[in-house]
């Protein structure tokens, strides 16, 4: 700030000095006076150039800065969300948000840091020193400032609800391109390139209709702008011309007066391209305060408990939960415990809320009644690093990161050795392709693990998992992509390698689950049987009625 103040007093001072060499220097024909005042105008000039380059550095690497802290502050407000709020956003609004509506901000940041002293200062210390010269001509300065600044409203008070509705339809484009990119083989299967594309130009016309209509209102202030400017320039000119011919004002505090008139609508031109930019930044600046303001429905617990009652231990106790907006629970008053050493699984019919059983162990949401309790405390009470470091969780659809395979392996456990790695690949059945791929432990991982097929994919994750040494390991239907062999084969080398923890699996072949230690049946987000395989096939029509459709050996009773 003080370095503005002292480019813009530099700035300001400089016509003065100008105006006194030609009224007094060249009218006195003192050429000593001419050069002490030229010297002192390049000794200005000089730190004034100093002063705005030391300025301009110092606002870009500050904005910077702020764009940076609002990004981070954005990212870790969602790291925290849990699923609720990111359906409530959506992704491609949260992407938009973090990125868009942040740069957006940053610029009106910096055009406010490197215009909101210098314009100030310059357009008010413009129009007094010109009073100092010509108190008449100044009179039009007085007038021009309120006539910019009724045009400049009128036009600000349109593009608000445009601005707004602008950053909702970069949203709307934003996810049909997430939704085209994921989706893309979905697309070519089924032949639907031309339906895609029509959804892409409606929400992508959409979007140029909107901004078309800014552009027209942004368009029109600036020339709207400089031809008040202009007009006003003109008169000043005419009537200074004017006033010099009939020797009430001298030629050098006219010459001064113009160079004050050019600096005040210097001014108030930059004023006028910071506030341009100011409906869509106060836009974006609303559309990141809503994702700040947000408390996580997971909330972090006031007191973290960080020691385990009894390790090991999983119980759900009354369980019920209800998505926000739904008519009833997709889980009804669940009960169960899983102990170390025990392998527990969990079947039942499409929509019976498994995966979201599995997702309360792990809080990825909380239950709307009963608890859930990890290690003998509630996961509402537990320190989120203690829970993540005592529950691994394979989900339904695994994801991998843009890496390689250790990179991908070693995400939660960083320290891990080659041979580590290598022993847990072993157990998930992924050593063998692993060796193949160009690089081995180094071979190369796009984002998703698009080079991978769905079963490499499921085998990674499970070995990720293994890699991390849990207490409590969480499978969600994460043998769905293998073959029967392969599922055999990694069930039995899971068996030893997970002898002593406990083992929660979430299966929808009953093979899958039918050597576990005790089984719970689902159905309609209530227990309908818990039990062995061979107690549940004599005792539960439900889970009878299951293995039938499989064509389960004993099922048919």
């Amino acid at each position: 700030m003080l370095l503005q103040v002292v480019q813009t007093v530099a700035l300001l001072y400089l016509p003065r000095l100008s105006a006194d060499i030609i009224d007094q220097g060249m009218a006195d024909d003192d050429t000593g006076l001419i050069r002490r005042l030229g010297g002192v105008m390049i000794l200005v000039a000089a730190v004034q150039g100093a002063a705005t380059i030391a300025a301009v550095r110092l606002s870009a690497r500050t904005a910077m800065a702020v764009g940076r802290d609002i990004r981070k502050a954005v990212f870790r407000t969602v790291q925290r969300f849990s699923a609720r709020e990111m359906e409530s956003f959506g992704i491609p609004s949260l992407i938009t948000r973090t990125s868009n509506d942040v740069q957006q901000i940053q610029m009106l940041f910096l055009s406010l840091l490197t215009l909101v002293v210098t314009a100030p200062v310059m357009a008010v210390g413009g129009v007094v020193l010109a009073l100092a010269q010509d108190v008449v001509l100044s009179l039009l300065m007085v007038v021009l400032i309120p006539v910019i600044g009724v045009l400049v409203a009128l036009l600000i008070r349109r593009m608000r609800p445009l601005s707004r509705t602008l950053q909702t339809r970069v949203d709307t484009v934003n996810r049909v391109v997430r939704e085209q990119i994921a989706g893309i083989r979905v697309t070519r299967a089924f032949g639907r390139q031309a339906y895609e594309r029509g959804r892409f130009g409606t929400a992508s016309g959409q979007l140029a209709d909107v901004s078309e209509s800014l552009g027209r209102v942004t368009t029109l202030m600036l020339p709207l702008v400089v031809n008040a400017v202009n007009v006003f320039g003109a008169l000043a000119v005419g009537i200074g011309g004017y006033r010099v011919q009939h020797g009430d004002t001298p030629v050098g505090a006219l010459t001064a007066f113009l160079v004050y008139l050019v600096m005040v609508q210097t001014a108030l031109l930059s004023a006028v391209f910071v506030i341009m930019g100011l409906p869509r930044a106060e836009v974006c600046a609303a559309r990141v305060e809503e994702v700040l303001r947000t408390e996580p429905s997971v909330a972090p617990p006031t007191a973290p408990v960080g020691e385990f009652a009894v390790p090991g231990h999983v119980e759900f106790s009354d369980v019920h939960f209800r998505s926000p907006g739904a008519e009833k629970d997709i889980l009804r008053g669940v009960g169960f415990v899983a102990g170390p050493g025990t392998t527990t699984g969990i079947v039942g019919s499409t929509g019976s809320g498994k995966s979201t059983l599995i997702g309360l162990a792990c809080r990825l949401f909380d239950p709307t009644r009963g608890r859930v309790l990890v290690g003998g405390v509630d996961v509402r009470s537990l320190d989120p690093a203690a829970l993540s470091a005592a529950v691994g969780l394979v989900p339904q659809q695994p994801y991998l990161f843009s890496g390689t395979v250790a990179s991908n392996l070693r995400y939660g456990r960083p320290d891990a050795t080659d041979e580590e790695l290598w022993q847990a690949l072993e157990t998930a059945q992924a050593r063998d392709f692993v060796e193949r791929m160009d690089g081995g432990l180094g071979a190369v991982v796009p984002q998703g693990g698009r080079n991978l097929s769905g079963g490499q994919r499921q085998r990674l994750a499970i070995a990720r998992v293994l890699v991390h040494r849990p207490r409590i390991y969480l499978f969600d239907d994460s043998f769905s992509a293998l073959d029967h062999a392969t599922d055999a084969a990694l069930r039995h080398a899971l068996t030893a390698r997970t002898a002593d923890a406990t083992v929660i699996v979430v299966a929808q072949r009953v093979s899958t689950i039918a050597r576990a230690d005790r089984i719970v049946v689902l159905d309609e987000g209530a227990v309908a049987g818990v039990g062995t395989h061979d107690a549940l096939l004599r005792d539960s029509p439900v889970y009878r009625e299951i293995a039938r459709s499989q064509g389960v050996e004993g099922a048919r009773r």
